[in-house]
């Protein structure tokens, strides 16, 4: 009888404690926010040039934890956002990159390819299928009984569909070529706003000619970089003559401007998070390095792009509130996680490491496989750090798959510049350790390769066919995660969370299942 006693009374504590919690309520509206790059010690370097309603208003009115996590390899734009909407790593969500290799077919394709959906405003053939689980988009679509409206709007294709998912009333990205807005045939809704936009001289692709990106502030006020002597100013023109234009733009703080005027149209003509079921927008803004800029200059352009950035922050953050309130929108900010850094060694400087040429790797190990096992081509590819073998070679001539992984391991290990090699058969299926695990965080059967090679910190990749390296480096980056807005009490925690923890913790403030291969721990201070 006691513990009868008990139990009721401690339920009736939660119950009054819950009351009381204005984050029981469920929010009008949630705004998923990826910033690809963000580096929080930049934002940190850079606070002096920000105004008090972009970064300055979340960091001081938010829950933010100061890094997120990736527990798998070679991050980029599309297995990370793939991995905070679905709460769940490659392994589960099938996106190990933004691109593919088709071996049977010798081709690189988006992960997102699929042949059976037409583009709208694009030639692409794509659609979110290749999520191989679902979103929190999903899963609110569900729980609304299909009422929840859902739109994605990011810089590139693979943004849009990772965090719109299966269920949006629209993904749309910035065509590579004529950039329109794009979208894919799998959504059946077409809006109309965003199709009078394309045809309507506003659009991208007609004032594209008459854009450029130079400093919005005198280039004095960039003096974040201690080891920067000088400091130059810049202008870069994105007109249609010119190879690659759109892409250039897109590596431009330009695009936020560009997502961002199409979010809030439709926000506000959508009448977003005003209905009885809460709204779901997902954006994807760019905070990363500028490919085609002058090395010398990048301590001017990286601090003009986050200003930029925190203008269009503080943009978006006052057209919620003027459209839903903040009071009545959950919005959280996640970094993708990686920087993709152009370091510039000073002339005569001798440093560790080399060059690794993938092109040499691969005659030398074929070479080596030859006088093991016979005359024949036994590696079909080098892609993205891993080596695809020919599986029906080996099946031909009745090779082990795992004895021969192992024997072309053990021989590549040894070459200079390599650090690991890990089999795709010790993944699945060999003794575990934390390397393994990491890699198999990041791999896909049927997408991944045989072979995953782990370069040495420091050690430059020389890609075949390419002008371009791609420096190794291991160093820790700083990726905060920021929640704003409906019941969340301001705090900073110096805390390292996974990307897996976001999707169920979001979830469960929508108060509907997690998706359904999300497997984080929800975040005790968002409650």
């Amino acid at each position: 009888m006691i513990r009868v006693i008990s139990s009721i009374v401690a339920f009736l504590s939660i119950t009054a404690l819950y009351s009381q919690n204005t984050s029981g309520e469920v929010p009008k509206l949630v705004v998923g926010i990826t910033i690809d790059q963000l580096r929080g010690d930049y934002i940190e370097m850079f606070k002096g040039t920000f105004g008090n309603k972009g970064f300055n208003r979340l960091l001081n009115n938010g829950l933010v934890y100061n890094n997120v996590n990736y527990d798998f390899p070679d991050l980029d734009r599309a297995s990370t956002i793939a991995t905070i909407f679905t709460g769940a790593n490659p392994s589960y969500h099938g996106i190990t990159a933004d691109k593919k290799y088709l071996i049977n077919q010798n081709l690189e394709v988006s992960s997102f390819i699929d042949d059976n959906f037409m583009g709208n405003f694009t030639n692409e053939k794509l659609s979110p299928l290749a999520l191989r689980v679902s979103t929190i988009a999903d899963e609110l679509k569900i729980a609304s009984g299909g009422q929840s409206d859902i739109f994605a709007f990011a810089p590139d294709a693979s943004q849009a569909l990772a965090s719109g998912g299966h269920a949006a009333s629209g993904a749309y990205w910035i065509e590579d070529v004529d950039a329109k807005w794009a979208t894919t045939t799998f959504y059946k809704t077409r809006h109309p706003v965003i199709d009078q936009h394309n045809r309507g001289q506003q659009a991208l692709t007609y004032t594209i000619n008459s854009v450029s990106w130079k400093p919005a502030l005198s280039i004095d006020k960039y003096n974040a970089f201690p080891y920067t002597k000088n400091r130059y100013n810049f202008q870069h023109f994105f007109v249609n003559t010119k190879k690659d234009n759109v892409r250039k733009f897109k590596e431009s703080p330009l695009v936020n401007k560009e997502v961002n005027d199409i979010a809030i149209k439709v926000l506000e003509t959508n009448s977003l998070g005003t209905r009885m079921n809460p709204d779901f927008l997902a954006l994807t803004f760019y905070a990363g390095n500028y490919s085609d800029a002058l090395d010398k200059n990048y301590s001017v352009e990286i601090q003009d792009t986050y200003y930029r950035l925190d203008n269009e922050l503080a943009r978006l953050l006052d057209a919620i509130d003027g459209a839903v309130g903040l009071e009545n929108t959950l919005i959280f900010i996640v970094s993708t996680g990686y920087f993709v850094e152009h370091e510039v060694i000073p002339e005569g400087m001798v440093t560790s490491g080399g060059i690794f040429y993938p092109d040499r790797s691969q005659a030398l190990l074929n070479m080596y496989l030859m006088a093991t096992y016979g005359r024949q081509q036994w590696i079909k590819k080098y892609y993205n750090s891993q080596f695809f073998f020919d599986h029906k070679l080996l099946e031909d001539n009745k090779i082990d798959l795992g004895e021969f992984q192992s024997t072309a391991a053990e021989f590549l290990v040894q070459s200079a510049g390599i650090q690991d090699v890990i089999t795709s058969h010790q993944m699945l299926h060999g003794a575990y350790n934390n390397t393994v695990q990491y890699y198999r965080n990041g791999y896909f059967k049927g997408v991944s390769g045989d072979l995953f090679l782990e370069l040495q910190p420091g050690w430059n990749i020389k890609e075949p066919e390419s002008n371009n390296t791609q420096r190794v480096n291991n160093n820790a980056i700083a990726s905060p995660v920021i929640f704003f807005g409906k019941g969340v009490v301001p705090q900073k925690i110096n805390r390292t969370i996974n990307a897996t923890d976001i999707a169920p913790s979001v979830s469960y403030r929508l108060r509907i299942r997690a998706p359904n291969a999300a497997n984080g721990e929800i975040l005790k201070e968002l409650f």
